[in-house]
């Protein structure tokens, strides 16, 4: 029999904390992280909201325990950070002390950095500026510097898979865990905000001037983010042998890749709808097990319609409550996916379901409609956590409680 994933620590940075604990509080406290950029260089600065983390360069060298230093990009940074915490979560002290891998997720990469440097190439007297960057532009880079710094020596990885990518790095640890591969497993990922992705996806016309409105009548486009998280998957036999904190079991996980447009789901939610069902087979739960879904919800047009129908067919009239968390931290992309699993074990441990903030029309094209208002003291048991990505790259996590 395949062994179990066990969820034993974990570690985050958003635009609403810097922490797990403080992601906590202003996910409690209902206050979003959406604003105004302090530190990119662009013309929307002050027209496009965005998720930003709240600290300069320099203070996130603090925050990760190193001195300033060239080539260590924003990306990198954010990642070190929540790989600390989730290392220190899990109580792991020494990490080769059991053979671990990495599994790292970023879409863009380090260009946060290259983009600012990127026209001293034709600066004779600057080009040694772009050359200090200019490999960190690769996914893998920001990969490779967190597993140096950190001391991983086993396997390393990368998943750039857009907006599935943190998800999909989970599904691959788990995957090597069950097949025996590894005992220890850590997966996540990093993602900086850059005039790329902005200009990029303001191009395509679904960037909102306003907060972001997930499943509203009157929702124009996502607020981008930035952030990263990581979890630590271990097995169950070497999670009980190691006497590990138990948060949580991975019980299940699916993608599917319907391939209907790049940048568009499919109308009727068939890859969503796939993703979702079989992610339940695994996990062997019913449709009424399900707690509560924390949806993709990026509040675009089409896929606030593409996932309401999904969910529509999946559950019928009984859909379970269900919200878009990214009202509060911006569309973190390739981060988004391990930012939400640790959401989805946060409402187990504590009870909650979030609210799909700035909500105030329903949709005329579904039925159903998100949860409003903070609900506390919930039974939660099983959590579906979405994430969908450009090229119709789906994933859906199922994260149940851990009864012992």
């Amino acid at each position: 029999m395949a062994e179990r994933v066990f969820i034993t620590g974990v570690g985050m940075i958003t635009a609403i904390g810097d922490n797990v604990t403080e992601n906590l509080q202003q996910l409690l406290a209902q206050q979003s992280g959406l604003g105004y950029t302090r530190y990119i260089d662009t013309i929307y600065k002050d027209v496009l909201p965005v998720g930003e983390v709240k600290h300069a360069n320099e203070s996130l060298f603090q925050l990760a325990g190193l001195p300033p230093q060239e080539g260590l990009t924003r990306t990198t940074l954010l990642g070190l950070i929540a790989m600390r915490e989730a290392l220190e979560d899990a109580g792991i002290s020494e990490l080769n002390s059991v053979p671990a891998g990495f599994i790292n997720a970023s879409t863009v990469g380090g260009m946060c950095d290259t983009e600012r440097v990127y026209f001293d190439i034709i600066d004779p007297g600057k080009e040694g500026s772009f050359l200090q960057y200019i490999d960190t532009l690769d996914c893998a880079d920001c990969t490779q510097r967190i597993a140096d710094i950190v001391g991983f020596s086993d396997h390393i990885a990368t998943i750039s898979t857009a907006c599935s990518s943190s998800a999909n790095a989970l599904m691959f640890g788990a995957r090597m865990i069950k097949q025996g591969l590894y005992s220890r497993m850590v997966c996540g990922g990093t993602e900086a905000l850059t005039r790329f992705t902005l200009n990029g996806f303001n191009s395509l016309k679904n960037v909102d001037k306003q907060f972001c409105r997930p499943f509203d009548q009157q929702r124009t486009g996502l607020n981008l983010g930035e952030g990263a998280a990581y979890l630590v998957l271990e097995s169950e036999s070497f999670a009980k042998a190691n006497n590990s904190r138990i948060l949580g079991e991975l019980s299940g996980y699916c993608n599917t890749n319907e391939a209907f447009h790049p940048t568009s789901p499919s109308p009727d939610g068939d890859g969503a709808f796939d993703a979702m069902r079989k992610a339940m087979e695994m996990s062997g739960i019913a449709r009424e097990d399900v707690s509560y879904i924390n949806v993709h919800g990026t509040a675009t047009l089409n896929n606030d319609i593409s996932e309401g129908k999904a969910l529509e067919r999946l559950f019928g009239t009984d859909v379970p409550p269900f919200s878009s968390t990214k009202p509060f931290t911006g569309h973190t992309l390739a981060a988004a996916g391990a930012i939400e699993a640790i959401y989805a074990l946060l409402a187990i441990r504590e009870g909650l379901i979030y609210p799909n903030l700035n909500f105030s029309e329903k949709m005329e094209e579904l039925q159903i409609t998100p949860v409003t208002t903070l609900m506390q003291g919930v039974a939660i048991n099983h959590v579906i956590s979405n994430s969908f990505g450009f090229g119709g790259n789906n994933a859906s996590l199922v994260i149940s409680k851990y009864e012992g």
